[in-house]
């Protein structure tokens, strides 16, 4: 489903960055891979070419049979609707309630307002917090607003899960729970893709684990441990 074919990516600002070196990775459909390394690694650059936030300087990446770089804006919009997205510092609407924060999703998407009804709560009975339908997100503690903004990122059913340092800023017990649901929603089916530097988070998921250091992928390992 996603393929990076010798791909690297170089930034030039006030001085040249290479992020990404000759990158080859394949996720296939249903998979949960984990992509671990340290601040810099390359990690989110790997993220952003997915959805074309940037573009490779070399190689080429696909998405399904499609090369993502070559899409019209048309085409694109509708590839990105395959991608649920979530970050580290949640990106909620203040001003919106969690079911409007959820709503908002659908409505972009043009689902219908029935199916905006049905799927709403469901969603947010599988992350735990449908007891929080009609709080803002202030009145959320930071678990419960990833738990949001999870909720968000799948109620289209995207073919796949994009979860960048998600628990970067919550405490263990909500880390453990993040965690545990991101691997409920691989479970029914949706491919995942974690990024983090978090030992005790690639652990505790025990599936695929790819390393990168300085823009390469140096490990990739299905044993599911951290071992840089």
């Amino acid at each position: 489903m996603i393929l990076y074919d010798n791909v690297s990516k170089i930034y030039n600002g006030g001085s040249t960055t290479v992020a990404l070196q000759n990158i080859n990775l394949s996720v296939e459909p249903g998979e949960f891979v984990s992509i671990v390394g340290h601040s810099g690694a390359g990690k989110s650059t790997l993220i952003k070419l997915l959805f074309a936030e940037v573009i490779p300087s070399e190689g080429t990446v696909f998405f399904g049979s499609k090369e993502v770089a070559k899409l019209s804006q048309q085409e694109l919009r509708a590839l990105r609707r395959n991608i649920g997205t979530v970050f580290q510092d949640f990106r909620l609407l203040p001003t919106k309630n969690v079911y409007e924060n959820v709503a908002f999703a659908m409505e972009v998407a043009g689902r219908s307002d029935d199916d905006i009804k049905a799927d709403v709560p469901h969603v947010l009975e599988l992350v735990g917090v449908i007891d929080k339908m009609w709080n803002f997100p202030h009145q959320l503690s930071g678990g419960e607003q990833q738990r949001v903004a999870i909720a968000r990122a799948i109620v289209n059913q995207p073919d796949v899960l994009l979860a960048d340092e998600p628990t970067g800023n919550l405490d263990p017990i909500n880390t453990h729970d993040v965690v545990n649901i991101l691997k409920k929603i691989n479970d029914l089916g949706t491919t995942v893709v974690l990024t983090t530097h978090n030992k005790v988070v690639v652990d505790s998921v025990g599936r695929r684990v790819v390393t990168m250091d300085q823009g390469r992928i140096i490990r990739d390992d299905k044993s599911g441990k951290y071992t840089l």
